[in-house]
């Protein structure tokens, strides 16, 4: 009996790659010993969401500066907002009940049921305190406005010098696909506005019928937020490298599910009341984590197309 052959499997290149849509990222396979922990955490950004906010409970380098800044805002909106929440809660309760329970087709509410799905709760009331929450997010934005924009700004900085990392480190950008998709060369496109001030706060505006629709709400909101949120929380990783605006479309362009993953995340975990201030902090420290490990590899990545092996010579891995 004769035996056919296995057919052998095709080898995909992996240094470098050939962008088709959806490859294996290059240069992820065969790295040195002191670029494989950065390479585990770039196949699953959304994590540096999580390590982001461990880093600033537990670092007291980048956690008493973010709180020496903004306390005493915190503290004045805490105390204003607890006071209209106790204040408000029946009247709110009763327009929950009349406006939300009873318009399930348009709300997905019911009096015990989210969509269908039973609640072990009052569910009046627990929306009742979702909506109070939010309402108290609010009020102590307003009296940290200013202060937790600095917090944010310097716990980006402050994370990056605590790499031991100054402003030489970060090198001009390395195309790291052979075929890189084609994108428009325009600075001017929807997602680069959307994820500018002005953008922003369209961005908010347009959400703001989605506060009406209790707990799924969030989840629309950070998926229709997420590109946007990442390029943003992106943008002084960009500046530091000196990426034209076509340069920064192609590199999003060909981590498009990454930059959506990692931005969904931080959309969603800033939308949670109240602890999501704390998130719009932290965000920036895990945006500053996943930006030096991307430079690792475009380091990686220019010593493997000069022909030099990684740590021997200038371009030097670090």
């Amino acid at each position: 009996m004769s035996v056919v052959p296995a057919e052998e499997k095709a080898v995909v290149p992996v240094v470098p790659g050939a962008y088709t849509g959806d490859p294996p990222t290059p240069y992820t396979e065969d790295v040195p010993e002191n670029l494989r922990r950065a390479v585990s955490r770039l196949q699953f950004p959304p994590s540096y969401v999580v390590v982001g906010f461990y880093r600033l409970v537990t670092d007291r380098n980048l956690f008493v500066p973010a709180w020496q800044k903004c306390k005493h805002g915190f503290i004045r909106g805490a105390a204003i907002g607890i006071v209209w929440a106790v204040g408000t809660f029946k009247i709110q309760r009763k327009f929950v009940e009349v406006f939300l329970i009873k318009s399930p087709s348009v709300t997905g509410l019911s009096r015990d049921a989210i969509f269908g799905i039973p609640m072990p709760f009052d569910l009046p009331t627990y929306a009742t305190l979702f909506f109070l929450s939010s309402q108290v997010s609010a009020v102590i934005y307003f009296f940290l406005s200013r202060n937790i924009r600095i917090a944010r700004e310097r716990a980006y900085d402050q994370t990056i010098a605590s790499r031991g990392k100054g402003a030489d480190w970060w090198r001009p950008y390395v195309e790291e696909w052979d075929n890189p998709p084609s994108v428009k060369s325009s600075g001017w496109g929807l997602g680069a506005f959307m994820s500018g001030p002005v953008g922003r706060i369209v961005s908010r505006l347009l959400m703001i019928p989605l506060h009406f629709v209790p707990f799924a709400g969030i989840f629309i909101a950070a998926w229709f937020r997420a590109l946007g949120t990442a390029r943003y929380l992106h943008q002084p990783y960009f500046k530091a490298k000196g990426m034209t605006p076509e340069q920064v479309s192609t590199f999003i362009e060909e981590r498009k599910w990454d930059y959506r993953s990692f931005g969904f995340a931080a959309a969603l975990a800033e939308r949670l009341p109240v602890v999501g201030l704390i998130f719009s902090i932290s965000n920036r420290i895990g945006a500053a984590m996943w930006a030096h490990d991307l430079e690792k590899r475009q380091h990686y990545v220019a010593a493997v197309k000069a022909g030099l092996a990684p740590g021997e010579s200038k371009p030097k891995l670090e």
